[in-house]
């Protein structure tokens, strides 16, 4: 069969903060894609303001780099296993893999979970070892290391012939050698060894036509777009195709537009051939996975599979005293098109209705999946309010089941006991312990999802902050019974509305750690702040000092209070417990108990402690 040799389509994966999209840059940057004059900030791939924010990649992005007559399909894809939905999809469109992994670091959870799926399509690997000129880099070690991940995944004998690059992005430096002295400003490397390592696409562009959609986009003028891979055939613009349903069913409908990916732009193109990835209009209606053929010759291509979500959060509108005096959208109907509309893009995402009107369960990935959806939403003008994150419990041959995360964890010496003592608590099994040098310990360990839910603030309390903690999802196992992790804590909850004062802080302060300073509207039954000791406690945090006409001989004390704690959305989230919710607007974020009424709560909570008893 005849190759295209004139280009090579690869997926960059790596681990959260590895420096993949940074590499991206420079390739686009370093090859003859851009026009001179053309100037990229730092990682332009990273286009979703969150992902700016974060540093981390969301979304799977495609470009491609010119590198003099040949070109390489590039498709950058999310570190971060909450969102491993896209790299799953994205794999079937490519023929390599280029691994990023730090050169100090090493392997990580995610490097794992990206490479299994790369592997399970048996695509060919390059290894770039990056950050080389980072302190402490052990670019010979990782070496090593990946190829010991490489053996435990059951990559065959041509995958462990990988090639290595070692390279700096930051610097945009790369060399075949481990020498740092050998880094020469050029990505060269990279490129050369993409066309002799990457196999070719086949060229079939006569045979029928085979197109799979692997990733959708959404324009308001176009309606769907579905990015995907030519696998079989050519593809105009105007053609009469037909799309092989995931239902069996089959639908016709003909080509509007047809795009190419150069650069950072996506470009309107006439035809493309076996081996393109492009993007298509003109279907009403279409999802990842499902096939446009030839309508004379209709054959679907298998079904891409993707991991069903593992935790589930409760969406509501929100019925707070202070409801719909911040946001644009605040009905219930505007709240569910929105989540409807996030599932024309999002395949890892459920959404379901419930029982209760304006509430919907959704389900996702990981925390970090549903919480970047939620700030999104509150970006956009919204207005919602959200549960505690479940797990999802599957019955597996008549075993109740959960799901587990492997853990992998790195922290100075002295805070290990520490760290053992907690991840024990949530019913952690140590896999490994090791000491990486510099004063560090690696720790391994397979714990449940539901042990981790709000595991990460009191983490980086417990390691003053010098710990990183990374998980991925692993798999189901049997349900670990009479166990309920939970927060510590209780609340201190506020028993009335209007401003907070700082003589009423002053009077509250002392039992717990307050939320809110002075000058902060609140409401009955807004959490206020986190008590000390593990029970919930109504407190009165708006009244004013009492004013008399009587002076005393001592001059006034001026009042302070302590800073109060910053809940962001991720803080809110693990600090929830069954009966609260966090009501998110586009200004505020504040954590509430189900039950508003302070009376009406107590007395609940009594019943609750009756029944159990």
């Amino acid at each position: 069969m005849a190759k295209r040799e004139n280009i090579r389509n690869i997926a960059i994966i790596a681990h959260v903060d590895h420096g993949k999209t940074t590499l991206v840059n420079e390739l686009l940057k370093q090859s003859d894609t851009l026009d001179a004059r053309e100037n990229i900030g730092d990682r332009a791939m990273d286009t979703n303001d969150i992902e700016k924010e974060r540093g981390i990649t969301i979304l799977a992005k495609n470009t491609a780099v010119k590198v003099g007559d040949k070109q390489i399909n590039i498709v950058d894809t999310p570190g971060h296993a909450d969102f491993g939905g896209e790299v799953e999809r994205i794999m079937k469109m490519v023929d390599g893999v280029l691994l990023v992994v730090d050169a100090f670091e090493g392997t990580m959870p995610q490097t794992r979970f990206v490479l299994k799926k790369a592997f399970e399509q048996n695509l060919t690997p390059i290894v770039v070892v990056n950050k080389v000129d980072r302190p402490g880099a052990r670019p010979q070690e990782v070496v090593d290391e990946v190829l010991d991940l490489f053996i435990e995944l059951g990559a065959d004998e041509d995958q462990l012939e990988f090639p290595v690059i070692f390279a700096s992005a930051m610097n945009g430096t790369s060399s075949l050698d481990p020498d740092l002295a050998t880094q020469e400003h050029t990505m060269t490397p990279v490129f050369n060894t993409v066309f002799e390592t990457i196999p070719a696409p086949e060229d079939n562009s006569s045979e029928p036509l085979q197109f799979q959609v692997a990733l959708l986009d959404y324009n308001d003028f176009l309606g769907r777009i579905g990015i995907g891979r030519v696998f079989r055939g050519t593809i105009k613009i105007g053609d009469s195709v037909e799309v092989m349903k995931l239902d069996g069913t089959s639908q016709n409908f003909r080509v509007t537009k047809l795009f190419g990916f150069i650069g950072l732009d996506r470009v309107e193109i006439q035809e493309a051939v076996a081996g393109d990835l492009i993007a298509i209009a003109g279907m009403e209606e279409i999802s990842v996975g499902e096939t446009v053929t030839d309508p004379e010759h209709p054959e679907a291509l298998p079904v891409l599979r993707i991991d069903e979500p593992t935790l589930q959060m409760t969406f509501r509108q929100n019925d707070s005293p202070f409801a719909g005096r911040e946001g644009k959208f605040v009905t219930a109907r505007q709240i569910e098109d929105r989540l409807r509309r996030e599932l024309h893009t999002d395949v890892s995402l459920r959404v379901e209705d419930t029982d209760q009107a304006g509430a919907w369960l959704v389900s996702g990935r990981g925390e970090l999946h549903l919480s970047i959806l939620i700030e999104t939403m509150r970006r956009e003008g919204f207005e919602l309010q959200a549960s505690r994150p479940q797990v999802i419990y599957r019955d597996i041959d008549g075993v109740q089941s959960e799901p587990y995360e492997s853990v992998q964890i790195d922290t100075p010496d002295e805070y290990a006991s520490t760290v053992i003592d907690s991840l024990n608590q949530r019913k952690g099994e140590m896999i490994n312990m090791e000491s990486v040098g510099n004063g560090q310990t690696r720790l391994t360990y397979m714990a449940p999802s539901r042990g981790l839910i709000g595991y990460a603030t009191e983490f980086m309390s417990a390691t003053r902050g010098y710990g990183i903690f990374n998980h991925t999802y692993a798999e189901y196992r049997p349900i670990v019974r009479n166990w309920e992790p939970g927060r510590r804590n209780g609340a201190l909850v506020s028993i009335t509305q209007g401003t907070t004062t700082n003589y009423a802080i002053m009077g509250v302060e002392d039992r717990g750690q307050m939320f809110v300073g002075a000058g902060v509207e609140v409401y009955e039954g807004m959490v206020v702040g986190m008590n000390s000791r593990d029970n919930d406690i109504s407190v009165n945090v708006t009244k004013m000092k009492p004013q008399s006409n009587v002076r005393s001989s001592n001059k006034d004390q001026t009042a302070s209070i302590k800073t109060p704690r910053v809940m962001n959305l991720e803080a809110s989230l693990e600090f929830l417990n069954d009966d609260e919710y966090v009501e998110v607007t586009p200004e505020n974020v504040r954590i509430r108990k189900e039950i508003l009424n302070t009376s009406e709560r107590e007395k609940a909570s009594k019943r609750r402690k009756m029944a159990q008893q």
